[in-house]
């Protein structure tokens, strides 16, 4: 059997990688920064081959380092659990998560009971509240936000990418006055959400009319309310594709359906340290898993 690596400098590796940082990596294992730094070192000796590029006052991974990171760092979290039950110290872990209430009404509940079976000892606190990503930290623990960018000082990863579509009532597509040219929004009143303030001029950019303007803009803090008011006939909203394929609404479709991918999407978010929290990593781990099956 082909001689491993000492066990401390994995989980030096694995906490670097995560945190970023040599010190607060440091901070986690209760080592100096020197010592850790020795033993991320020492790793890379045994691997032949440099695992991270070193920047000032950051870590970032080398190619080498983010196929290790993903191929190590299930097991090391595997074994921790394990050790962790034989041990008998399976308590109960709580993840306090921000995430939006459309999200977690679409995508997100009806997931859970796989999330339960797979680790019943995580449980969440889940808090709709507006503006989770300025609470990290403080309140959250975790988010799952809607957004273009996210601060690089803190851990991020798209969920998925999707696009910017129009969704009005099939009854606006037909009738007296039905809506059968781009040229028609300028007299129907239009659906933005504050999270999403631009998603109409990434449509009418990608269709070619940058000028279009709507009789009127009434914004949004819920996405379902914007739903809702499309339900109703009120105005076309700007929203993702899966927004609508996730709301099973026959009364809704798409205007005109124009593959345009959007600048917005969904991310999960938390501060770097608190990538070493248990909950958080199960969850996060757990998260990218399910959507990446669809």
């Amino acid at each position: 059997m082909r001689r491993l690596p000492p066990l401390t400098a994995i989980e030096a590796f694995v906490q670097v990688a995560r945190l970023g940082s040599v010190k607060a990596a440091a901070e986690e294992l209760a080592l100096s920064s020197p010592a850790l730094s020795r033993r991320v070192q020492a790793l890379e000796r045994f691997m032949g081959r440099n695992l991270f590029e070193r920047r000032h006052q950051s870590m970032m991974l080398s190619p080498d380092g983010e196929t290790l990171l993903a191929r190590i760092a299930p097991a090391l979290d595997a074994l921790t659990l394990a050790i962790d039950a034989t041990s008998g110290e399976s308590e109960v872990l709580r993840l306090r998560l921000g995430v939006l209430p459309l999200f977690a009404s679409q995508r997100l509940i009806a997931r859970l009971p796989e999330l339960r079976q797979k680790h019943p000892e995580l449980h969440i606190d889940i808090d709709t509240a507006a503006y989770a990503m300025a609470r990290l930290g403080e309140g959250v623990d975790a988010a799952i936000v809607l957004t273009r960018d996210v601060d690089p000082s803190l851990y991020s990863r798209r969920i998925e990418r999707d696009q910017a579509i129009a969704i009005v009532n099939k009854s606006l597509l037909t009738g007296r006055y039905p809506v059968t040219t781009i040229s028609d929004i300028s007299r129907m009143t239009i659906f933005l959400h504050r999270d999403m303030a631009e998603q109409f001029n990434t449509w009418r950019e990608a269709l070619g009319h940058p000028d279009l303007e709507p009789a009127a803009v009434d914004h949004f803090d819920s996405g379902q309310l914007m739903l809702d008011a499309a339900a109703q006939g009120l105005g076309v909203a700007f929203m993702l594709r899966s927004h609508l394929d996730h709301a099973h609404d026959d009364r809704l479709t798409t205007l005109f359906d124009p593959q345009v991918e959007s600048t917005y999407g969904y991310y999960f978010v938390c501060r770097r340290p608190a990538l070493s929290n248990r909950a958080v990593r199960l969850f996060h781990d757990w998260l990218f898993a399910s959507f990446s099956g669809g």
